[in-house]
């Protein structure tokens, strides 16, 4: 038996929704590509523990949160882009409302956002994430609170609600 017997079938399987997950993680398409590549080469290296474990996903959604948390702890701050001349707004309201929520997701502490791509994006329950994450329930359920607080003081009331 292969070392890495059923890793291809995964991956092909399962990485749209990874993306997605590091997108929302970072906020960035190739920051996103890149932590979804670092995320599968660790879980290529443990394999067949991690195949044993049970639910592979679930771990490289942890691989992938503590690796864009580390990230960010090791991240020189960017200068802010400039804005444009002319601002263009898209014809579509729902992609509006998605590009304001990607921003508002961006400014919030890197385990806030965590907590609310696993809750609201991924649909995951509250004992799930907090399993994920490493944590209690309740720090869950505080941190989703206090990230909601301040998504609420970012965006428009309607831009939140038809998002989440």
């Amino acid at each position: 038996m292969d070392r890495y017997s059923g890793f291809a079938e995964f991956v092909g399987a399962r990485q749209m929704a990874l993306s997605r997950t590091a997108y929302l993680l970072t906020g960035d398409h190739h920051a996103a590509q890149d932590l979804v590549q670092a995320a599968l080469v660790k879980t290529a290296a443990h394999w067949p523990r991690v195949l044993a474990g049970g639910d592979p996903e679930a771990y490289v959604r942890r691989v992938m949160v503590n690796e864009n948390i580390s990230g960010w702890r090791r991240r020189v701050p960017r200068p802010v882009e400039t804005v444009p001349d002319r601002p263009v707004a898209d014809e579509s309201g729902r992609t509006d409302a998605r590009l304001a929520v990607a921003a508002a997701l961006r400014q919030l502490p890197p385990r806030q956002r965590a907590v609310v791509v696993l809750r609201f994006f991924e649909d995951l329950s509250e004992a799930e994430t907090a399993s994920l994450l490493g944590c209690s329930v309740g720090t869950v359920k505080s941190q989703t609170h206090d990230a909601l607080v301040r998504l609420r003081q970012l965006l428009p009331s309607p831009t939140l609600s038809e998002v989440l």
